[in-house]
């Protein structure tokens, strides 16, 4: 399992929205238990792509105006981003599978 990158405000634009590569970005709360399913599953899949997306997390606790500036309004929400733009949401807890498939579909268009 690969534990996900915490990000701030200021790291969020160069990570994320300047890289080539796609990335993951699990929104989550401390207090949020569906939350921690989530991120074992995307820290697995981070893992298991290793080198064709970049997996992260963001504190909304922490980091209000990420959330805001992308919508979040319910945790966990997931937004996939390739080439700065946010490529799919899925909000709620999901299954490793379906996130899983949602990232595939990205990575192949």
């Amino acid at each position: 399992m690969s534990e996900l990158t915490a990000l701030t405000a200021a790291e969020f634009d160069e990570a994320v929205l300047r890289s080539d590569t796609p990335a993951i970005v699990d929104f989550w709360a401390p207090w949020c238990g569906p939350c921690k399913m989530v991120t074992t599953a995307v820290e697995e899949i981070a893992a298991e792509l290793a080198g064709k997306i970049n997996a992260y997390k963001v504190n909304v606790d922490e980091q209000q105006e990420i959330a805001v500036k992308y919508g979040v309004r319910s945790l966990p929400t997931l937004l996939i981003f390739k080439g700065g733009e946010v490529s799919e949401q899925m909000i709620g807890a999901q299954p490793k599978g379906a996130i899983l498939e949602r990232i595939e579909a990205v990575l192949g268009e």
